[in-house]
């Protein structure tokens, strides 16, 4: 009896033991889930203030070789110096220690702290070559490109890349950084903590905001932005465009569900005062255009000659009267004769 109870409770005891390690297992994976997305959240982009409109800017002075081209402004402050332009070309404006070029540089520290403060972040291994990287917040002591980064927005143009880089950037010769699905140069930030170096003919893509200096050798490009705090910048043929966002490509699917609820409350409260004063002033000018098409229905009545002359009468009614009453009696005498004559006979 009491070894039947034993197994009994044995029984219950380990399906017990064997949710509870369940349990704690899930919890585990959950958490290191949460630790590895958190590193990637979604990052607002860097505000750079008027320093977006810088192709080049440096704290001591910028020197250029070489027909290189810069399409939007150069900027120095505090120093005062930039030289090789020409044969260097400034797409922009160039401000050498102006009001403009020293907001540029405060607008650029403020960028510089925003981009080295950003959290979560994940660590990376020195060497960013052969690498595919989400958005995301990234932390490097010391980074080294040797070939292709390529940078995956997965999708979303506004997708951000923050690279926190303790000492400096260098690039080996040839090296590039890609985007793919949509990724947004302008939305790429290199905060370097010492100076950041471009090799030869490197594709480079990205706003650089170096603490000291940057360097670009001969024949590298830049998408993106050579932003130096303190030290110098120096250009060699090189090429430095504006970075472009991209934008989404959808278009608004729904339409507008709400109706206007409100109706006018207000009346006229206004009658017309005025009468017509004008009466027509025009007359028919035109005769009847028709012709009576039927005839007369009624017998015509004789009219009788008016009479004129002095008194209302005339002189020749009464002559025609007594020669007419001449004649009857002349015929009549005639017909008188006539009949006597064949009676007698």
């Amino acid at each position: 009896m009491t070894g039947q109870v034993t197994y009994h409770v044995r029984r219950a005891i380990l399906p017990a033991s064997a949710g509870l390690a369940a349990v704690a297992i899930l919890t585990a994976i959950a958490l290191l889930l949460v630790n590895t997305r958190g590193a990637q959240a979604a990052q607002a982009p860097v505000g750079l203030g008027t320093a977006a409109n810088f192709s080049v800017l440096a704290g001591s002075t910028v020197t250029n070789t070489g027909p290189s081209f810069l399409a939007q402004d150069l900027g120095v402050s505090p120093g005062s110096s930039a030289t090789g332009f020409p044969p260097g070309l400034v797409g922009g404006t160039i401000h050498l220690a102006d009001a403009v070029a020293l907001q540029a540089k405060n607008d650029l520290t403020t960028a510089y702290n925003d981009a080295a403060g950003r959290t979560p972040f994940t660590n990376l291994p020195a060497e960013l070559g052969g690498s595919t990287l989400i958005h995301g917040v990234y932390r490097i002591g010391a980074a080294q490109l040797t070939g292709q980064l390529t940078l995956d927005s997965q999708g979303d143009p506004a997708a951000v890349f923050i690279f926190q880089i303790d000492s400096t950037l260098v690039t080996a010769a040839n090296s590039s950084v890609v985007f793919i699905n949509g990724a947004s140069p302008c939305n790429v930030y290199w905060q370097v903590g010492s100076s950041a170096t471009i090799g030869t003919n490197t594709a480079f893509m990205g706003n650089i905001l170096a603490a000291t200096s940057i360097t670009m050798n001969t024949g590298a490009t830049l998408q993106g932005r050579a932003l130096a705090q303190t030290g110098a910048v120096t250009l060699d043929t090189n090429t430095i465009i504006e970075p472009l966002c991209l934008q989404p490509t959808g278009t608004p699917t729904g339409t507008p569900t709400g109706t206007p609820t409100g109706t006018p409350t207000g009346t006229p409260t206004g009658t017309p005062t005025g009468t017509p004063t004008g009466t027509p002033t025009g007359t028919p000018t035109g005769p009847p255009t028709g012709t009576p098409t039927g005839g007369p229905t009624v017998r015509p009545t004789r009219t009788h000659l008016p009479i004129t002359g002095p008194g209302g009468g005339s002189t020749l009614v009464p002559m025609l009267t007594a020669a007419g009453t001449g004649m009857v009696v002349v015929g009549g005498l005639l017909v008188f004769l006539y009949r006597r004559r064949i009676h007698e006979s």
